[in-house]
């Protein structure tokens, strides 16, 4: 018998919005009193020699742990024995709960934790753990791609597509093939899409020994002496120019929600009153329709939000691409100068628009974008008048608003990142420097805060993407440890690496099929796995919401029993079943962060870790 337990937590409502990945919802959750079985949650991935080893351990209420003891999984010999140190008291499904550390515990090889009342799964300890986990993710992506799908080796929606809102006549046929869809519905949206290449281009410039070449440029099997994380960011940079066609024209997305009457393969879509055309949106700068039977327009008020992030991403490849490839890289730099004077002339909020819902893409906030683009034009021209305009944007959203914050609409604050801040403060010093490194400092001190009380050190929301919210929280820890030789956040920053890979109450991972013999998402909500059974490796799902958000949630209904109904709460919910759209859908964007969040992580195995010694056993 599954069971379900109860602990009565206080939450605030939490606002959300979206599409596929969506709804307005204030929602409450009542969950049956159980007791829950105690478990040791780790890092299913497992743990570089010298960095933090956490794992924590859950329980029913009433129930004391004293000490753990790390077990060599080859001989069962007890190699390390720890204090459990204090109580957290309560946490979702626990009433009790302890963080383990065995940091101080080096050797490489295979254990697993045991109490007096659980035992963990067997985990590793060493500095290839991450190897190749930025690349297996890269998978996901190849199998997003729209226009010709590597995967597939099929072709889709080839005749994208015509234009609504812009400077042009309505239903004038642009050529805008190509690119990623975006979620488990094949919406193409410029934000994520610029985001998505931008985190691509900066795993490959930060970590570029962690990336192989196993396929060509279409994705196909095959090396073709380019990193596959280059050939993915190429793709997503030939689909945005076709979306910044010319200096004065931006384009916002493809499609809408008219895309979410069913799953299906992405092949040809008919859904849009042209045949097998879809709309274009263009970047106007105005209210653009959210849900026509809701008489509702969007909070559009200008085009820097998006072209921010076209800029950002174009200087970048620019940056990258100038001496393997430079008439190409040209054409990203022009382009790059284009976008960030439209974003300069039109400041403001470019909104998704949608037509059968009046959920959208709710983005709030465009500083940050242009921030970044500034910082990356910085670098390029050494212009000090890109500098000057990237410390004005930053001192205008100095922290990253969900930072610290319950509750958020759907994509209000995104990316949720801001690598502005760190592009600007590393190519600086003095007083700039430590302005823009404490703009990271002050986010990431809101969200320990609340972290602190509870033993997975969780104070990141779980509104919906929370996962996504969790790898960007996690990079920019890191970002602050870089720019100052600092290791204050490590431990937060692990924690929320951890939670992503097993170390939180399910016990599961949150990438399809990583690691491989890992408890890891197999019934996302996904076409491809529904339909016909496709793996979709690498994939990032949205992740666990409150209880308060999933309670009253419209048309979710699981297919099978709640393999995890033992660790749901009052408090969050994460389902492994195709049936929740809200916990279980890979994203596209999430999944490029992710990369680079690994990328990270394998660079630091290879490297900080060959110059620490080995104690003996």
């Amino acid at each position: 018998m599954k069971r379900i337990t109860l602990f009565l937590i206080s939450i605030p409502l939490i606002l959300i919005s979206g599409g596929s990945r969506s709804g307005n919802i204030h929602a409450s959750s009542a969950f049956s009193l159980h007791t829950v079985p105690a478990v040791v949650r780790i890092n299913q991935i497992g743990y570089l020699p010298a960095g933090i080893k956490v794992a924590v351990w859950g329980g029913p209420g009433g129930v004391t742990v004293k000490e753990f003891r790390l077990i060599d999984a080859s001989n069962g010999k007890t190699v390390y024995t720890g204090k459990a140190g204090k109580s957290f008291g309560a946490y979702g499904p626990f009433g009790e709960s302890y963080r383990l550390d065995f940091s101080s515990f080096r050797t490489p090889g295979t254990y697993y934790i045991k109490t007096s009342s659980a035992k963990s799964p067997a985990f590793r300890i060493g500095t290839d753990v991450y190897k190749g986990a930025a690349d297996f993710c890269l998978r996901y992506l190849r199998q997003q791609r729209c226009g010709f799908n590597p995967f597939l080796k099929d072709s889709c929606h080839t005749f994208d597509g015509y234009t609504l809102y812009g400077p042009m006549p309505d239903s004038t046929r642009i050529n805008a093939i190509g690119g990623w869809h975006d979620a488990s519905d094949y919406l193409q949206y410029s934000t994520t899409s610029a985001n998505t290449v931008y985190h691509l281009l900066a795993a490959y410039r930060d970590f570029p020994g962690v990336f192989g070449d196993q396929h060509a440029a279409s994705g196909l099997s095959g090396a073709n002496n380019t990193p596959d994380v280059i050939d993915e960011a190429r793709w997503g940079l030939d689909w945005l120019m076709r979306m910044h066609p010319q200096s004065d024209w931006l384009f916002n997305q493809i499609a809408d929600d008219r895309d979410h009457r069913g799953m299906r393969l992405p092949k040809l879509d008919s859904f849009y009153g042209r045949g097998f055309e879809r709309p274009v949106y263009f970047c106007s700068g105005e209210p653009q329709v959210q849900g026509v039977k809701y008489k509702k327009m969007n909070r559009s008020t200008g085009v820097a939000s998006t072209a921010g992030k076209f800029a950002s991403a174009f200087a970048l490849g620019h940056t990258l691409l100038r001496k393997t490839d430079a008439a190409y890289a040209d054409s990203l730099l022009r382009k790059a100068y284009s976008a960030y004077k439209l974003g300069v002339e039109k400041p403001g909020v470019q909104q998704t628009a949608s037509v059968m819902s009046p959920y959208i893409y709710a983005e709030d906030n465009w500083t940050d974008d242009m921030e970044l683009a500034a910082a990356e034009l910085f670098g390029v021209s050494r212009d000090m008048k890109f500098f000057r305009d990237g410390r004005k944007y930053a001192a205008m959203e100095p922290v990253t608003p969900w930072l610290g914050k319950d509750t958020a609409n759907h994509y209000q604050w995104y990316p949720f990142v801001n690598p502005g801040h760190f592009e600007l403060a590393k190519r600086t010093s003095g007083d700039a420097r430590k302005e823009l490194t404490q703009y990271l400092a002050d986010g990431i001190e809101k969200v320990k805060r609340k972290a602190e009380k509870n033993a997975f050190y969780r104070g990141v929301p779980f509104i919906w993407c929370s996962n996504n919210l969790t790898t960007a929280f996690a990079i920019q820890c890191y970002w602050y440890g870089q720019l100052t030789a600092s290791r204050q956040y490590a431990e937060l920053a692990q924690a929320n690496v951890d939670w992503l890979f097993g170390c939180n109450p399910w016990g599961t991972s949150m990438v399809y099929g990583l690691p491989a013999a890992g408890d890891t998402p197999v019934d996302p909500h996904s076409a491809f796995t529904h339909i016909c059974k496709y793996p979709i490796d690498g994939g990032l799902v949205d992740g666990p919401v409150y209880g308060t958000i999933y309670g009253n949630l419209i048309g979710i209904k699981l297919a099978e029993e709640d393999e995890y109904a033992a660790f749901q709460s009052s408090l969050v919910v994460y389902h492994d079943d195709y049936g929740d759209y809200s916990t279980n859908e890979p994203t596209m964007d999430g999944t490029a962060v992710l990369i680079y969040l690994l990328a990270l992580k394998e660079n630091e195995g290879l490297t900080t870790e060959k110059a620490t010694p080995r104690p003996a056993r």
